[in-house]
């Protein structure tokens, strides 16, 4: 902040010159009140705050984004983001990860979730052509086709049809009934790309893009006229993606406003940077943040064995450790949500924490009596924040007498390769279903009857024996909730942490109109 202090001092010793040089009492007014101003900017930049002027600058940690067209497969949290800003879909999330309109404008939901259906807004695509629904139709008749590569895809195989009633009218009907479909709607995978076209309806638009920042400027509203919508630099939005490093780097020295896409992988860097704790935030995020049993073979085949290793890990010290914003968990489902009864609690969740290394010590020497010492690989990712977990877990397998490797996550001789997804909706099959990489037959036949089930009855009944078959079978070891992290300057009053751990870049500052 050399240059800052500099400017600031020549600006002392131009008001101290003239202050001796003998003004006039009104030159003195003006210059108690510049003195004043002068004061209060210096003050705010030592809190670390930065002008409410000009955009809002976000990195958004990885590599640079791009826009998501056909391909819909492992977008990142970049991709996504300006996905989402170029093109929303029929609905879209709001700050708290609540549903909000898109390119409809209303909905209307019916017959226990079979029927939607949707009234679009007026609004224009990038190249100023109206947005109508036989446009909307092929498009989303795409991405949820099971060869699109669209990660939603897999939970929204109960749509039975996507027809056009009128230029401004679409239903979409449904095998089986789904009350939860919206918030898969709302997904940047399902937004509305035209491949033809450099994005969809909004709410931004592309303008220039300088290095590996990418200028957004609000979109055109067809209902304003022109001539009266001027828009302000403070709507424009500046995204860039890069390492977690320079991003951080970039927020502490205030120049930058966000910095999004935070994991565990970059949390040591975080705090070693050590920004103002107001500016840290972390989000409630839900989803799934454990070990899926890879390989069922050798020690890990007898679910004795896989329960001993799950009873193994200090969950309280790995959370703690990290934050205390960070929650632990031993159940694959983190509530009830939409089945017959509570969680499955697993076995192993009744022994005292106290006594659950020996115990699961006994299992491993017992196996070890008639067989060799267990070494185990386990897929961890990259960066700081994996060693740290990395060295967690390593440390109570060697205390219950395995021995582990580290390997990475795309390794198919892994062990147990860790799972860190936010759910993109509330809904227990999806949990189940990412949580069962190899899990038995009865299990995996459960979740697809949850699938399946004609009434919302006979789903819960099917969804809750699922997860209890899935707990016993211990094919995924539970750890934590995801653990999602954001910079966030004071300027951007509209930012809320949520269990979507989602933030649009339309939903970050007031409207300065």
């Amino acid at each position: 902040m050399r240059g800052r202090g500099g400017i600031g001092r020549r600006w002392g010793l131009k008001i101290l010159c003239h202050w001796r040089a003998g003004s006039s009492p009104a030159a003195r007014t003006s210059i108690i009140r510049l003195t004043a101003a002068l004061t209060l900017t210096l003050l705010g930049a030592a809190c670390g705050r930065r002008a409410d002027v000009g955009p809002v600058v976000v990195s958004v940690i990885g590599v640079e984004p791009t826009l998501a067209g056909r391909n819909r497969a492992a977008l990142s949290t970049g991709d996504r983001l300006l996905t989402d800003s170029l093109a929303e879909g029929l609905v879209r999330f709001d700050a708290a990860g609540q549903i909000e309109a898109g390119v409809a404008e209303r909905w209307t939901v019916i017959d226990d979730g079979r029927s939607y259906i949707f009234r679009l807004r007026a609004a224009q695509w990038s190249d100023g052509a109206p947005v109508r629904a036989a446009d909307i139709v092929p498009l989303l008749r795409r991405q949820i086709a099971r060869t699109s590569g669209n990660r939603i895809a897999p939970y929204l195989t109960a749509i039975d049809s996507i027809v056009e009633m009128t230029p401004e009218v679409i239903e979409i009907e449904l095998a089986r009934p789904r009350p939860d479909l919206l918030k898969l709607f709302a997904q940047p995978e399902l937004a509305l790309v035209r491949a033809r076209a450099d994005g969809g309806a909004g709410p931004f638009r592309r303008r220039t893009v300088s290095g590996r920042a990418a200028l957004l400027t609000p979109a055109p509203d067809p209902n304003r006229d022109p001539e009266e919508e001027r828009p302000t630099p403070e709507q424009d939005v500046r995204l860039r993606g890069e390492r977690a490093a320079l991003a951080i780097l970039r927020f502490v020295e205030r120049h930058s406003d966000l910095v999004s896409g935070g994991t565990l992988a970059d949390w040591p860097i975080l705090q070693a940077a050590n920004p103002a704790p107001a500016n840290v935030r972390i989000d409630p995020a839900a989803g799934l943040f454990g070990l899926a049993i890879v390989h069922r073979d050798g020690f890990l085949a007898d679910a004795a064995n896989r329960a001993a290793i799950a009873q193994a890990f200090d969950r309280a010290g790995l959370t703690t450790a990290t934050s205390p914003e960070w929650t632990p968990r031993e159940t694959i489902l983190p509530e009830q949500i939409d089945a017959a009864a509570p969680p499955a609690i697993p076995e192993w969740a009744n022994v005292p924490a106290e006594q659950r290394q020996a115990s699961a010590r006994r299992q491993v020497a017992a196996w070890r009596a008639a067989n060799e010492l267990p070494v185990l690989r386990l897929a961890l990712p990259g960066g700081p924040g994996g060693t740290l977990l990395w060295a967690r877990l390593a440390r109570d397998l060697y205390a219950i007498g395995v021995r582990p490797q580290r390997t990475a996550l795309d390794d198919p001789a892994a062990d147990l390769r860790l799972i860190d997804e936010v759910a993109p909706y509330d809904n227990a099959r999806w949990y189940l279903a990412e949580a069962c990489v190899t899990c038995s037959a009865e299990a995996a036949a459960a979740i697809e009857a949850a699938r399946l089930a004609d009434t919302l009855a006979q789903r819960a009944e099917a969804t809750t024996l699922a997860d209890r078959l899935l707990t016993q079978d211990v094919a995924f070891v539970p750890l934590a909730r995801p653990f999602r992290w954001s910079l966030v300057a004071l300027r951007l009053r509209q930012w809320q942490p949520n269990p979507r751990a989602w933030h649009p870049l339309n939903r970050l500052r007031p409207d300065p109109n």
